[in-house]
């Protein structure tokens, strides 16, 4: 409920009623008795998330799954790494251990774990000295709570949010790229994709760093939206009842529903 200072706007959105008076909600159309949420210009009222709206807000909330996905497998592989440094004495001695016996069956199915890129990996961590191990850690830490801002920004739909995700994803393609060029496989190819298209994405439907008239537009449009909501809600867009008709769950008996068109 939002009460537009505009004189003609507010008496279309307000009533009088036996139990106070109630106001037009902008979302649904229907009166409801109580104060109004907000108050001031038409132009400045809260957006209905719909239609375009809500299709901008379900793609960024997607995005903010998979960042957050994503930063919470960097966290825990961050953690697993620091808890690793204490035992890595007992953990090479188990891989020195076990390796012997997993070859023959490797070598039935084929696979050769001497040209193995996670033995190779397994076996570079478990060299790897402490001091090396700690800083990998802290990076990985680093990097799964930009993660995880990136992922908070865009869940609450937060220009900041965008702004961030645009910056900390653009950062990351040429390190995509570059792994590209050292090995192709279908989840770098994706994982590149995706994040190219996510950047424009967010870049022009928001109009971010000065993109198709930049912030100016960016806050003309949402004005233009707003002062949309309103006149739709008190003009020919709003939900009619004939006098006497109550919503379930109204206070105050009948309501009478006497908004101007």
């Amino acid at each position: 409920m939002y009460a537009p200072t505009e004189e003609e706007l507010r008496a279309r959105l307000r009533v009088e009623t036996p139990a106070g008076e109630a106001w037009r909600c902008l979302r649904c159309g229907g009166f409801f008795v109580g104060e109004p949420t907000g108050e001031g210009p038409a132009d400045d009222a809260p957006i209905v998330i719909r239609g375009r709206a809500l299709r901008d807000a379900i793609i960024l909330r997607l995005l903010a799954v998979e960042r957050g996905v994503r930063a919470l497998l960097v966290l825990l592989g961050a953690y697993g790494l620091f808890r690793f440094r204490s035992h890595r004495d007992a953990v090479q001695l188990a891989f020195n251990e076990d390796l012997p016996l997993i070859r023959p069956i490797a070598d039935k199915i084929g696979y050769n774990l001497d040209d193995s890129s996670l033995v190779h990996t397994i076996r570079t961590v478990i060299e790897a000295r402490s001091n090396t191990l700690l800083w990998l850690a802290v990076g990985l830490a680093v990097y799964g709570v930009l993660q995880l801002i990136e992922a908070t920004g865009l869940w609450l739909l937060k220009r900041w949010g965008e702004y961030f995700a645009v910056v900390a994803t653009a950062l990351g393609i040429p390190i995509e790229v570059y792994e590209l060029t050292e090995k192709v496989t279908g989840l770098r190819v994706g994982a590149l994709v995706i994040n190219i298209v996510a950047v424009l994405y967010i870049a022009l439907s928001k109009r971010l760093f000065g993109l198709r008239g930049g912030h100016a537009a960016y806050e003309a449009e949402r004005h233009e939206v707003s002062l949309l909501e309103v006149e739709t809600a008190a003009g020919g867009g709003a939900i009619t009842r004939r006098p006497g008709t109550v919503r379930a769950g109204e206070p105050g008996g009948a309501l009478r529903d006497n908004a101007r068109r």
